[in-house]
């Protein structure tokens, strides 16, 4: 009965870990920037705070499908309701021209438009959890 226990832990772990790898590399697709070239190689703080903020912005939802679901199946689902909504709100939010442009500003190295990407990221995040709370 223990190990059934130690194994479940491990299938809900890894399928979660596995989640945030896929939108690690899904995120960097769906960005019309760099996100990776900007962070390792120009230390850009504005990308690493918008990235960072989506990735917490896609654990909160994904920790609350974890502590909510009542089977593997309905944890996967809803794990992978909120890694897309979190990469649809990435490709709303950075496709913006003009002055609003995230993409320009981040590129750019714009910490104060990183730090709103990222608080936005974890605030959709926030929402998309609570409303998994059935």
């Amino acid at each position: 009965m223990l190990i059934d226990s130690f194994l479940s832990f491990g299938l809900f772990f890894i399928t979660a870990v596995l989640i945030v790898l896929a939108f690690l590399f899904l995120y960097a697709l769906v960005t019309p920037y760099d996100d990776y070239k900007l962070i390792f190689e120009e230390n850009n703080t504005a990308a690493a705070i918008g990235f960072g903020g989506a990735i917490l912005g896609l654990c909160i939802p994904l920790y609350s499908a974890l502590i909510s679901s009542v089977s593997y199946g309905d944890f996967l689902i809803w794990a992978l309701i909120a890694m897309l909504i979190q990469l649809l709100f990435a490709v709303a939010v950075t496709r913006r021209k003009g002055k609003f442009s995230f993409e320009d500003k981040i590129t750019e190295g714009n910490v104060p438009v990183g730090t709103l990407m990222g608080f936005l990221s974890i605030s959709i995040g926030l929402i998309n959890a609570g409303s998994m709370s059935y």
